[in-house]
């Protein structure tokens, strides 16, 4: 698989995971018939990332400092400016967005998987000398993150253009 198919399913799987809750079908374990049975979203997928951008916005600024050429400043004005950024974002994905591991433990403990359950290509990303089959044992290097729950506020009314607004123009008016 070819690291562009990698990346697209990757940004796949991160949107519908945020927002539908699920894995995209195309990396759902075969034969899988546990779990939570889906209710279909009735919004379109993309008000809902732009709501979230806008969420993050108006609590960290996020797109901002994004969006900001920092090359210009000194390492101590980008630290400053991150903790803020940091703190608002943090109230943002703790407010609307139930984070929870996908694998328990601490950067560099022992791990297998798949030894007692299926193996979920979506949940794990092997890297190093990976051949054959499950399970794999490694070296845990990051935990990963998988949504557990979603709060959004609701849209507003579709046909106005609050659905595309990621943060509004400010003007002081004298």
């Amino acid at each position: 698989m070819s690291v562009w198919t990698r990346i697209k399913l990757a940004f796949a799987a991160f949107f519908t995971i945020i927002f539908k809750g699920r894995l995209p079908k195309a990396l759902e374990p075969v034969g899988r018939t546990e779990g939570p049975t889906e209710q279909p979203i009735a919004t379109d997928t993309s008000d809902r990332a732009v709501q979230m951008l806008a969420l993050l916005q108006r609590e960290g600024r996020l797109v901002d400092f994004v969006l900001e050429d920092v090359a210009t400043y000194s390492d101590a004005q980008i630290g400053a400016a991150v903790r803020d950024i940091h703190a608002g974002c943090r109230r943002a994905l703790d407010r609307y967005v139930t984070l929870q591991a996908v694998i328990a433990g601490r950067e560099g403990d022992a791990v297998t998987i798949g030894q007692d359950q299926p193996f979920d290509p979506a949940s794990f990303h092997l890297v190093g000398n990976v051949t054959g089959q499950p399970p794999f044992r490694g070296t845990l290097l990051h935990s990963g993150w998988r949504v557990s729950q979603v709060q959004l506020p609701p849209l507003p009314p579709q046909g106005t253009s609050g659905r595309t607004i990621v943060a509004p123009a400010q003007i002081e008016v004298a």
